[in-house]
């Protein structure tokens, strides 16, 4: 195998880590018809309700993929910038919005994958030491992490 062949292979497999399924579950799937009207409830013994997770993956993932941007990035303040003031959403369309925003913005992250003009391994420029590969695997540790979390609240709700 070449190493251009190994790149294109990781970006591959990043993309589909990224994307979910295999061992986790889809983001499509996880909030997939979930009923906005519970999505305020903080279930029994969690800390967080269904709006604070999808809203919290939302502003996480944003933030990652402007850093790997670079262009403009402003440090958010932890954790206060990274969860939202109310436990629930104002209303259907607010919740439906957050879930569009997450899906360009991932989508908006893997066409960076795609571009090979993007060297993977190399840190970037600003911060200390990130590389793409580094923001990725990230993006996707951190999503999991948080979508089965919302799939046990979702599970606690029914």
């Amino acid at each position: 195998m070449t190493k251009l062949s190994a790149a294109a292979d990781l970006r591959t497999h990043l993309i589909t880590l990224l994307e979910g399924g295999s061992a986790h579950i889809t983001f499509a799937d996880a909030v997939k018809g979930f009923p906005t009207e519970h999505a305020g409830i903080r279930p029994e013994g969690s800390p967080h309700s269904a709006w604070e997770l999808l809203e919290h993956l939302r502003i996480a993932q944003a933030d990652i993929v402007l850093f790997s941007v670079g262009k403009d990035y402003v440090e958010r303040k932890w954790p206060d910038d990274y969860w939202p003031s109310s436990p629930a959403p104002a209303n259907r369309r607010e919740w439906e919005a957050s879930i569009e925003s997450v899906n360009k913005d991932l989508a908006r992250f893997i066409e960076m994958l795609k571009d090979e003009t993007r060297d993977l391994f190399e840190p970037f420029p600003w911060g200390d030491g990130q590389t793409l590969l580094r923001e990725a695997l990230l993006i996707a540790d951190h999503n999991s992490y948080h979508l089965g979390q919302l799939m046990l609240i979702r599970r606690m709700l029914e």
